[in-house]
């Protein structure tokens, strides 16, 4: 990535107003004035989003339709109300299809979406543009006896230690006078003891130049991924890598997605900014999706096999009594994140750089144990939204 209330309801039908009134792409069957309300194609639900009995989450449809409709899902008669049809299904699998059907004119339509069992309530740290720590640690071999002797990854060892938090590096494959094909894999065994607390995954190539995949190609892009993950699974081990990565700065092409889809990264993080002043830093997505993940803080894209999630907050452009706040403002608009990625960059934990924050840790402690506050249990995004 570039630097630069929850409420609780006692009916399914207001638990249906979390989602966006949208239609996206996706959705299938004709009939232009029939359409899902919410959920849409694509959306990921958690336990927040309905009722969970028996292992299933009852469900809130809403549909659009002519008044004079007589509408189904899944079998189901819906009600209108208000000029809506409503009905409460179960999601009992990890993937479903949800049909609606008009009975009176035998159009139907069908979405898939996601029930998240173990998505809600977690969170993690996660580090974007870092590679000095591992240049450190391939310096001091003859000094270091622990990965944890160099002083960043020390510190985040402390912070996992202290709350048990589950901590994700996205990293560069080279800085000045350094790429990871020269990285030491003397410690590769510690690497992978603390696998069950750390990941690395694919940043870029570099951090500059800025924007680096704003007009790139699927073969560079793949080229560069792969090679940053065959040299982890080279220095740290498999037990290291996973299916989710934050591209730098994260607005791309289409093709980008694909060519990191295809290297295993299915789950794409950033920012997804949108009616505001700030880099979009959303892949592809266009303002519509882009205003959904606003909302929703993740949703799949069924046509690429590509998931979305939303980044809550990035530490280090806040100072640190802003942090709270900032954080507390998504209950306060009733759209608590159900999964929180607390993001921070690795440059300014350093005193030689020139934009070096002294109160880096405290900055990352106050993130932490907001989350830990509010009920937030420590969880890799691999353990959340994947089946």
């Amino acid at each position: 990535m570039h630097r630069r209330q929850f409420i609780k309801h006692n009916s399914l039908t207001a638990l249906g107003l979390a989602f966006s009134p949208l239609q996206f792409a996706g959705e299938t069957g004709g009939g232009g004035n029939l359409h899902f309300i919410s959920p849409i194609d694509g959306d990921m639900l958690h336990k927040h989003d309905g009722i969970v009995m028996g292992g299933t989450l009852q469900a809130l449809v809403k549909i659009a339709a002519p008044a004079n409709s007589s509408i189904t899902v899944n079998g189901i008669q819906a009600k209108k109300r208000n000029g809506i049809f409503t009905a409460e299904i179960a999601l009992a699998d990890f993937k479903n299809v949800i049909e609606l059907s008009d009975k009176k004119t035998g159009i139907q339509k069908n979405i898939t979406v996601y029930w998240l069992k173990n998505l809600a309530d977690n969170y993690r740290l996660s580090i974007d543009d870092a590679v000095w720590f591992l240049k450190d640690i391939n310096a001091n071999t003859s000094t270091y006896s622990s990965i944890f002797n160099n002083p960043f990854l020390g510190f985040l060892k402390e912070v996992h230690d202290a709350y048990d938090t589950k901590v994700h590096i996205n990293i560069f494959y080279e800085t000045d006078g350094f790429n990871l094909s020269q990285m030491t894999d003397q410690f590769k065994n510690e690497w992978r003891a603390n696998a069950s607390w750390l990941q690395l995954s694919f940043h870029a190539k570099a951090e500059f130049p800025d924007n680096p995949y704003i007009q790139a190609g699927y073969d560079q892009v793949k080229t560069e991924c792969d090679a940053v993950i065959q040299q982890i699974r080279r220095f740290a081990g498999d037990e290291l890598t996973g299916p989710v990565t934050t591209l730098h700065w994260g607005e791309v092409p289409v093709e980008v997605s694909r060519a990191l889809r295809d290297a295993g990264y299915t789950g794409q993080l950033c920012d997804f900014n949108v009616d505001d002043n700030l880099s979009p830093c959303s892949y592809y997505l266009n303002v519509e999706q882009r205003r959904h993940i606003n909302k929703r803080f993740l949703w799949r894209d069924n046509k690429e096999a590509i998931s979305f999630i939303k980044s809550s907050i990035i530490i280090d452009t806040k100072k640190t009594e802003q942090i709270i706040p900032y954080l507390d403002q998504y209950e306060q608009q009733g759209r608590k994140p159900p999964y929180a990625d607390l993001l921070i960059h690795e440059q300014y934990f350093y005193p030689g750089y020139h934009n070096y924050q002294p109160n880096y840790r405290q900055k990352v402690l106050t993130a932490v144990k907001w989350a830990v506050e509010k009920g937030y249990t420590p969880a890799f995004l691999k353990d959340c939204i994947y089946e």
